[in-house]
């Protein structure tokens, strides 16, 4: 939303002297004192403070600091991320998803062929997302080597890339953590990375299943937990992915349609440290809000069988309310945490006019401008009626929303990997600098929101990553939607 330029200048001279408050008081009281006290009278003061208590005062100062520093949990710091990025010879363009179909009617209903060709289409899907292997036949192949065989391809390679990206070695890596929501074979995911990688005999090793998309940033949650007590210099591995080869639906539920149309193959990996060292990004703040206990938030995303037998997910009509609604109780905590106190007490003075004017007159709250705590918000991209309910909801512009936008595009929705495509992103064209905010915002199963803050410590070297071969040609300019209700489930 584009305010008057004298509007922005009025809240800009806001902004700068109610979060610098003290300071401001410190030079007004400054100012007051200066022309009653001379230079001589300063001097003279300065020369009755004896050397000791000089002494005293400073180790008394540094005492207090290193017992501030002693009980404060340690900071958790992003030492690399890589993500996977597929061969060409994996693209779905539409054309192909629709002659797949027509050669398989007796798999595919004529009915749902049409429906997910819309679908396809008003997605913000672009032509060069990517299917695994599996999807390319006809009828897929759903067995579990299949499944293997995609877990193996798009877990190495992003395991490949994250350490090709650093000069941390495999044998440094103390706690590992795997995520994905559906297909969890025996061994897990962990065991095949350990095996892989031959990582250490002690190493802690995690594998999280069934929370969906936000599983990514549910398993930076639980690195921060063990790194804040672990030692110095300890190495997290965290490998988000999501495997579709055993999870193509084949009924004709429009509902359960939906994963077969939006999740495209995709997987990152990250590194995380309680050391500084080698690190690109500070984790500086992190909210999870579960809201299961609300039965329809529960059910939001449900995976079951259909009247005839097939396994599916069922993907609700109400995906993207219910996602803003689990939003709005995440930013209640979050927040207070990163808005500066200019935007708090704008908040504040609204809640108090409503409750001021209850029952008198309708007063809506002030919607606090999170662009004024973050350079970077990376959404999700869940779907792009995900990323138009999150944008609506924060009042954000569409270049705020770019990086989600451009992702769904280009590789579709990677589940919980998504997040770090959009980070990539960012990178990659260049906006990334020293000391800025980034706010991650994932959803998941459950419903699930999380919302993690980082801080930018070194801007990447290069934008080598998964859009190496594509930024060039981003952002493109996506189509104007127009509802269709006759779609509607």
């Amino acid at each position: 939303m584009n305010r008057p330029l004298h509007v922005k200048f009025l809240k800009t001279m806001y902004g700068l002297v109610v979060n610098n408050f003290l300071a401001v008081v410190a030079l007004a009281a400054a100012a007051a004192v200066a022309p009653r006290t001379s230079p001589e009278e300063v001097l003279a003061l300065a020369r009755e403070i004896r050397p000791v208590h000089c002494l005293l005062a400073l180790l008394l100062a540094a005492a207090v600091a290193k017992l501030r520093r002693m009980g404060r949990p340690k900071h958790v710091y992003l030492v690399e991320y890589g993500c996977f990025r597929p061969k060409p010879w994996f693209r779905a363009p539409f054309a192909t998803c629709l002659e797949h179909a027509h050669l398989m009617p007796y798999l595919v209903h004529e009915e749902s062929v049409s429906f997910a060709l819309r679908l396809l289409e008003r997605s913000g899907l672009g032509e060069e997302t990517c299917v695994p292997e599996a999807y390319h036949y006809m009828p897929p192949d759903r067995s579990l080597e299949a499944s293997r065989d995609e877990t193996e391809l798009v877990i190495f390679s992003a395991v490949d890339e994250v350490f090709a990206r650093t000069s941390v070695k495999p044998e440094e890596i103390d706690v590992l953590i795997v995520n994905c929501s559906i297909f969890t074979p025996t061994p897990v995911f962990a065991d095949m990375v350990v095996n892989r990688y031959k990582l250490r005999a002690d190493v802690q090793n995690v594998n999280l299943s069934g929370m969906g998309c936000s599983a990514g940033l549910v398993s930076v949650g639980l690195a921060k937990n063990l790194l804040q007590t672990a030692r110095p210099g300890t190495h997290v591995l965290i490998v988000s992915t999501e495997i579709l080869s055993s999870q193509y639906y084949v009924g004709k539920e429009r509902a359960m349609l939906l994963p077969n149309c939006l999740f495209r193959m995709g997987a990152a990996a990250m590194i995380l440290s309680n050391s500084s060292e080698r690190a690109r990004y500070r984790l500086t703040r992190l909210v999870r809000t579960v809201t299961a206990a609300r039965d329809a938030d529960y059910r939001c995303v449900f995976q079951e069988e259909d009247d005839k037998g097939n396994t599916g997910i069922r993907l609700s009509k109400d995906l993207a309310t219910t996602a803003g609604y689990a939003l709005k109780s995440n930013i209640a905590s979050f927040g207070p945490l990163v808005l500066p106190a200019s935007e708090q007490l704008l908040v504040a003075l609204s809640l108090l006019k409503r409750k001021l004017l209850s029952g008198r007159a309708k007063v809506r709250l002030y919607r606090p401008d999170f662009r004024t705590a973050f350079e970077h918000i990376c959404i999700h991209a869940g779907g792009r009626g995900v990323i138009d309910e999150v944008q609506h909801g924060l009042g954000l512009s569409d270049q705020d929303v770019e990086a989600s936008r451009m992702t769904l595009h280009r590789f579709g929705n990677t589940s919980s990997s998504s997040v770090l495509y959009e980070l990539a992103y960012i990178e990659a064209k260049g906006m990334m600098k020293k000391g800025d905010r980034i706010w991650m915002i994932s959803f998941g199963a459950g419903f699930d929101c999380n919302s993690v803050a980082w801080e930018c410590v070194k801007p990447p070297a290069d934008a080598d990553g998964p859009w190496v071969d594509s930024i060039h040609r981003y952002p493109v300019q996506l189509p104007e939607i127009v509802k269709d209700t006759s779609d509607d489930s």
